[in-house]
């Protein structure tokens, strides 16, 4: 199966790790830009504790919106990594949110690894119908 990542740069570890148990699978897999390419992301320091991010002129320099729909519409589904960010439960923000609509308007499968957040945007990640995994990696081959 071609299986595309998308979630916050924040999940980076977990989403490295879940790349290598999918491809140790078979599995083709696709990460986002910032995961594999340490250098887009800026280290910031901020009271002694370093955040990555990654800023809107390095997403512009290497059009990472627009490659990674060009990604999505080669991949069989798509596999949203979301654990809890800034204090919300399953986390998605707005770049997420983003590859999510790409992926239903394309009609490819939407896969969450946990349970969707509350936040002001949950009707429309409900309507994208993903299937929820409640974190078990497992359950991503009942639904294929």
């Amino acid at each position: 199966m071609k299986i595309i990542i998308c979630g916050s740069l924040t999940a980076t570890r977990e989403i490295l790790e879940i790349r290598d148990k999918l491809e140790a699978k078979g599995h083709e897999v696709e990460i986002p830009h910032g995961c594999k390419n340490l250098g887009v992301r800026k280290r910031v320091k901020n009271r002694k504790v370093i955040i990555d991010s990654e800023e809107a002129e390095e997403k512009t320099k290497y059009d990472v919106i627009k490659k990674y729909y060009e990604l999505i519409k080669k991949h069989d589904v798509v596999l949203v990594i979301n654990p809890d960010k800034k204090g919300v439960s399953g986390y998605i923000g707005g770049n997420t949110l983003i590859e999510m609509a790409f992926g239903y308007v394309l009609g490819k499968k939407i896969y969450c690894l946990y349970p969707l957040p509350k936040m002001s945007y949950t009707a429309e990640l409900l309507a994208m119908k993903p299937i929820i995994l409640n974190g078990d990696l497992e359950k991503l081959y009942n639904y294929s």
